[in-house]
């Protein structure tokens, strides 16, 4: 099913496919973030790498809560998006040899993981309230607001000391 399928015809039709969407993505994060705690090397990546790991499984917990509360079962739409950020993050990280280049490396690459989250989060919380669940909407506000912090903590661990080992 395609973003704009004919399966999709409402409003609640668009919201459960984005959230389908975002369920694939945190699921695909879990698997992927244990590689990228095993690469970094700056002890305060790989302890955010590893709490946002355990952050990221209660996201997955929290959207199949959402999907309950809206009445569906959870279903994953294949997420091409999440596919190709993380394929480039296996990419770019499997072509550095330096440990500090490779910390900003990974950094950079779990910050586009944050950001496309953020916004997909940011919609789904509008299009909740929206479609009149406000309940739905406070429950993804949680994510919204730990996924922000997420980023915001790698900016603050890039800039005070992996970017300038890096440099």
């Amino acid at each position: 099913m395609g973003l704009f399928s004919k399966d999709i015809k409402t409003m609640d039709d668009l919201f459960l496919h984005q959230l389908g969407d975002i369920y694939y993505a945190e699921r695909r994060i879990v698997v992927a973030l244990p590689d990228m705690v095993a690469k970094a090397h700056t002890p305060d990546l790989k302890r955010a790498f590893q709490n946002h790991l355990e952050e990221t499984k209660g996201h997955v917990q929290r959207i199949e809560q959402v999907f309950e509360m809206h009445g569906s079962k959870p279903k994953s739409v294949t997420c091409p998006a999440i596919d190709g950020i993380l394929k480039e993050a296996n990419e770019v990280a499997g072509d550095v040899d330096d440990e500090n280049v490779l910390d900003a490396a990974l950094i950079a690459a779990a910050q586009a993981v944050e950001h496309y989250e953020m916004t997909r989060y940011g919609t789904l919380i509008a299009w909740a309230k929206s479609i009149g669940r406000d309940d739905c909407a406070q429950v993804l506000q949680e994510t919204l607001a730990e996924e922000r912090h997420a980023d915001t903590l790698l900016t603050k661990i890039a800039e005070s000391e992996v970017n300038q080992a890096a440099a």
